[in-house]
């Protein structure tokens, strides 16, 4: 395994002097205070201890310095604004998070809709009984309500799995009790306690319970409320800084104060759920990890409501790079170089793009413009990189062995798409051999950015209902764009519009519109160029809205409103690119209105 890397003996003593005056480092001092004196060596090299995953055990961890990833991309990820996907996205999802090693798959919450039910019951089935990947298969997680019918929903969604398991929540804090639930202490306690108590006895043995808010929660009402569920059955209790409130010591507090207080607390595992209200959510969740949380709940890329979750990347490389010296020897089971692949799938499956300047996975994470900086990279890469590319799985095109171009055959694109991490063959192999031979033959150089902007449009798109054949446009100062399009149908059939509009791709989308008769409104729409030059594939995403009668709505408690729905697209011809990521758009709100409309309206969508 490649080495992680550090910096000098000099700049480590330099950087504890100034993080004990972190909060982040003044909580991780406190309660790990042996490693102030900790001697490095110059220049000493990090490296991960390769560490074998402990036995699942419902309510234990027999490694006391092993944190299970509890990921809830699929769940708490998917309600931000426009990240949608099908079902058949969703298993590809965790199929790639089975690959990148996470001990707990959250896969949804099965009572807010019969689509929602059925993807948690499709990845219980397939996912949650696969072990091909490795020895270790993921516990399959669905979320409920503290009531009957959502428990029942989410146990019958995941009982099919190897290690099911039920999340059920009900808020703790003044504010929700008085105002969201109207409820007294006394009857969410008997909430809480009888919930739990049903889900063991429908013959789940894996039960994990959150107090939703726990952050601004009262401590003793948060202590008797715990114990009540662990006599209950409870085997995980997760602590949600549901609002993103807390700062890193007062949550690595809260979890160790949880963990002195609370009568049974030895009998389960204690669980972080750190929201980013104010970019603090991996601190928060390193926090409590080292006050004596044994599974943290993430995202990839950070997704989640609002400002996002607590980011697998980020956790799991901060646990990776300084685990063993500065974090108590804690580790994960999670295969690091899945990473890079998991990300762009996500990004690319939701249309949430990840910021350049994203750690660990953003386009400029190993990046180095400074000349100061090259010359450091230049003489040794250890000056300005404190992880290895390659351990994440990034390949970096100046670093690739294969160069790709128009007498370049399947052989060779198979071979580059494993050097960056997809594993791809069969049909979408096919599709996109033709799709870069396409391109190669109008550009000199194909680059790995290229490729994968090639993969992104070719294979990450939904259920095809309508096909984009040909585009034909004439535009210039002289007078309005005229655009034609042609598009096949599922049955396939051929169906040509004309339009005019304001510019190329105005006019474009007003001829799809004519032919699809799906009245949608555009709320967002974005391009950039994937590589530099003349040449360069220009990258599409869109955001849409459907209305009226071809509204899907998302079902959340409260006021009904929108679904929306991303595409994206890819082209050397910017406006063929444009079309394109309308057309996925439109693919995934029809897909997903059909599926939706076979079943009765979604009962509710929550965070924890």
């Amino acid at each position: 395994m490649s080495s992680l890397r550090s910096n000098s003996a000099t700049t480590l003593s330099s950087n504890i002097s100034f993080q004990s005056k972190n909060p982040l480092f003044h909580t991780i001092f406190t309660f790990f205070p042996s490693i102030k004196t900790h001697s490095y060596s110059p220049y000493t090299v990090i490296r991960c201890s390769i560490q074998k995953r402990p036995e699942y055990i419902p309510s234990k961890i027999s490694n006391h310095k092993y944190v299970r990833i509890f990921d809830t991309t699929l769940r708490d990820g998917e309600q931000s604004p426009g990240a949608t996907m099908t079902t058949k996205e969703k298993l590809d999802v965790a199929r790639q998070l089975a690959k990148l090693g996470v001990d707990i798959i959250e896969a949804g919450f099965p009572a807010s809709s019969e689509a929602d039910f059925e993807a948690v019951r499709l990845i219980a089935e397939e996912i949650g009984n696969n072990n091909s990947d490795g020895d270790y298969v993921p516990v399959i997680c669905g979320l409920s309500r503290c009531n009957k019918r959502d428990i029942d929903k989410a146990w019958e969604a995941v009982k099919c799995a190897k290690r099911p398991r039920v999340h059920t929540f009900i808020a703790t804090s003044e504010i929700h009790m008085k105002y969201k639930l109207k409820m007294s202490k006394e009857e969410v306690v008997e909430k809480a306690r009888s919930m739990v108590a049903y889900a063991r006895s429908l013959g789940c043995e894996d039960v994990e319970f959150s107090p939703e808010d726990a952050g601004r929660s009262e401590r003793e009402f948060l202590y008797h409320i715990l114990g009540e569920v662990i006599k209950a059955g409870a085997t995980t209790l997760n602590i949600p800084d549901t609002v993103g409130y807390t700062v890193p010591t007062e949550f690595g507090q809260l979890i160790a104060d949880i963990k002195a207080n609370t009568p049974g607390i030895e009998n389960v595992i204690i669980s972080t759920h750190c929201q980013n209200d104010l970019g603090l959510s991996t601190a928060n969740t390193l926090a409590g990890a080292c006050a004596g949380a044994r599974q943290v709940e993430v995202t990839i890329n950070g997704i989640g409501e609002r400002a996002g979750n607590a980011s697998l990347e980020e956790v799991v490389m901060a646990l990776k790079c300084r685990g063993e010296k500065v974090l108590g020897g804690l580790y994960t089971g999670i295969n690091t170089q899945h990473i890079i692949p998991t990300s762009k799938m996500v990004e690319e499956y939701t249309g949430l793009q990840v910021q350049p300047h994203k750690a660990i996975v953003g386009a400029n994470a190993f990046a180095h413009e400074s000349g100061i900086h090259q010359d450091g990279m230049l003489k040794h890469k250890d000056t300005y990189e404190i992880i290895s590319p390659e351990d994440i799985g990034l390949s970096r095109a100046n670093e690739a062995g294969i160069v790709l171009g128009k007498l370049s055959g399947r052989h060779a694109l198979k071979s580059k798409m494993l050097e960056l991490g997809y594993d791809i063959e069969g049909k979408e192999l096919e599709d996109l051999f033709w799709r870069f031979k396409s391109v190669a033959e109008k550009k000199k150089k194909i680059t790995d950015d290229d490729i994968i902007a090639l993969m992104s449009d070719e294979v990450f798109q939904p259920q095809v209902v309508w096909q984009l054949a040909d585009v034909q446009i004439a535009c210039g100062s002289l007078g309005l764009s005229t655009a034609t399009v042609k598009l096949i149908d599922s049955d396939g059939q051929e169906h040509v519009a004309c339009s005019v509009g304001t510019g190329p791709v105005d006019a474009a989308y007003k001829a799809v519109d004519l032919i699809v008769k799906v009245p949608i409104t555009l709320l967002e729409y974005s391009m950039n160029a994937v590589t530099e030059g003349i040449d360069a594939i220009a990258s599409t995403r869109v955001l849409i809205r459907g209305e009226d009668d071809h509204a899907i709505t998302n079902g959340s408690i409260g006021p009904t409103h929108h679904r929306i729905f991303s595409g994206t697209g890819a082209d050397m011809d910017v406006v063929i690119s444009s079309v394109r990521a309308y057309i996925g758009a439109l693919n995934k709100m029809l897909s997903f209105g059909k599926l939706v409309s076979r079943y009765k309206k979604p009962e509710g969508s929550v965070v924890v």
